[in-house]
């Protein structure tokens, strides 16, 4: 609750800096801000479950490691915003605070305890995001992706209110813990089509926030459109606080042993396909974006596994699972897409070959998205391997080899499509258009520093975060 509040109020706090005539100071701003609230949000751990709002919000160990998750994530990707400030671009206050009130929504996403909470958490994560997917105003293809995110969102966020408002109707609460109940011990057996009509209506609703197929269309132009440091706040944080709320609500409000028949087939479907057209999809894209977009759609593949093989817990293997691998991949991503925007920014390039050569012009940035790349290949030494590796253990436990089989086979087809960077990067030489070397600050380069170390932390001492819940 600390969390929410510091952001808010530093937040709007933020929007006053946009009167001064420079806009120097905020980026730094941004970035205490953030390290207050990281720091603040530790002192919650291990406190016990603290209920706030009547109980419609509750703070324990499992939303306080996923808040620190996308909080980090913010942090460690706002170096990457610093053209903007270079350009001195003039809406930078407002952009920095709709990204703090966007962290507002997804830290309720991880503490909900009542479906209304889920609703608000959603929506002040959502609309935060539609304005910064079209903050390229004079783009055509960031106006492209505004109004596509905005109106799909719209219509799957009826979706969602149409399945609580059947959940409601079948339960006659929106507690999470009540619904539990009433779903185990139904008073009304005639409701219990309207219950399961309303459990699926909520997974559609919450399959598209997290990019899971069929509901993963919007993902490629979205991405392509939106400028790079967005997406991959996007790619990152919403992914993370989706998923967290996911799981959530399976553990908490509705069961896998009484409510089987409707959730269980529904998301091994899902997560199938989505693996399929994820991998599948980002074989065949020559835009490194679009690549990351459908590789953000596999990933949330292989997060599904770990929905489907839950032990009815927010503690135990699934969610210790989760929380890795969500950390692996945010890590991972802020670096691909970080590189990403610098090589766009210097070359106005977003293809393959526009990284030619970059090993010999840009050996920092060059290791950096070789390591990333390396990680969401799932790579041994990376945390990316760790994350896949303790999904798959936790679906092996619960029975569900045909679905690792099938993951194992498309994390194989990844490499293809991950090794393609890097071989640009050091295999090919460079060109007339990216002989000339990508411009660094030594802020920036820190950055990238830092994650790659993080990376490889990950993935050669993985104790460090895993079985934290």
């Amino acid at each position: 609750m600390n969390s929410i509040i510091l952001l808010s109020v530093l937040g709007l706090g933020n929007l006053f800096l946009g009167f001064r005539r420079s806009n120097r100071l905020l980026l730094p701003v941004a970035m205490l801000i953030l390290g207050l609230v990281l720091t603040v949000n530790f002192i919650d751990w291990n406190q016990g479950p603290q209920s706030f709002f009547h109980g419609m919000l509750v703070v324990d160990n499992f939303s306080v490691a996923f808040t620190g998750i996308v909080v980090l994530t913010a942090l460690v990707l706002v170096p990457f915003s610093q053209k903007y400030v270079l350009d001195g671009e003039a809406n930078l206050a407002e952009y920095y605070s709709l990204l703090l009130f966007s962290l507002v929504g997804a830290i309720m996403l991880v503490s909900y305890n009542h479906l209304i909470m889920l609703f608000l958490g959603i929506e002040i994560l959502s609309v935060a995001m539609y304005v910064l997917a079209g903050s390229d105003k004079r783009n055509l293809r960031s106006n492209e992706a505004a109004l596509k995110y905005f109106l799909m969102g719209s219509f799957f966020t009826g979706f969602l209110l149409f399945g609580m408002a059947l959940v409601y109707g079948a339960t006659g609460t929106l507690e999470l813990e009540d619904i539990r109940f009433a779903v185990q011990n139904p008073v009304n057996e005639s409701l219990t089509p309207m219950l399961y009509i309303g459990m699926l209506l909520m997974l559609i609703g919450i399959a598209f926030k997290v990019s899971a197929a069929p509901f993963h269309f919007w993902t490629p132009d979205v991405y392509e459109g939106t400028p790079t440091f967005f997406t991959a706040f996007m790619s990152t944080v919403v992914k993370t606080a989706g998923f967290a709320a996911f799981l959530k609500l399976l553990v908490q409000a509705f069961p896998a042993a009484s409510a089987q028949g409707i959730w269980l087939p529904t998301l091994t479907a899902m997560c199938v396909l989505t693996l399929l057209i994820g991998n599948v999809g980002a074989v065949t894209q020559t835009s490194i974006k679009r690549m990351l977009a459908y590789s953000s759609v596999s990933h949330a593949g292989y997060l599904l596994i770990a929905l489907v093989a839950f032990n009815g817990e927010l503690e135990g293997a699934s969610a210790n699972g989760i929380l890795f691998y969500s950390l692996a991949y945010s890590v991972a991503t802020v670096a691909a897409f970080g590189v990403v925007k610098l090589v766009a920014d210097a070359r106005q390039r977003e293809d393959y070959n526009g990284l030619n050569g970059l090993a010999k012009t840009n050996p920092l940035l060059a290791f950096s998205l070789l390591v990333s790349m390396l990680s969401l290949a799932g790579i041994p030494l990376t945390g990316g391997f760790f994350g896949k590796f303790f999904i798959f253990s936790a679906a092996v436990e619960k029975g569900y080899i045909g679905l690792v089989v099938f993951a194992v086979v498309m994390s194989m087809v990844s490499i293809y499509y991950y090794l393609r960077p890097i071989i640009a990067m050091y295999m090919r030489e460079p060109d007339a258009t990216t002989e000339e070397a990508v411009p660094v600050t030594k802020f920036q380069a820190g950055a990238l520093l830092l994650l790659a170390l993080l990376t490889v932390l990950l993935g050669v001492v993985p104790g460090l975060v895993a079985g934290v819940l």
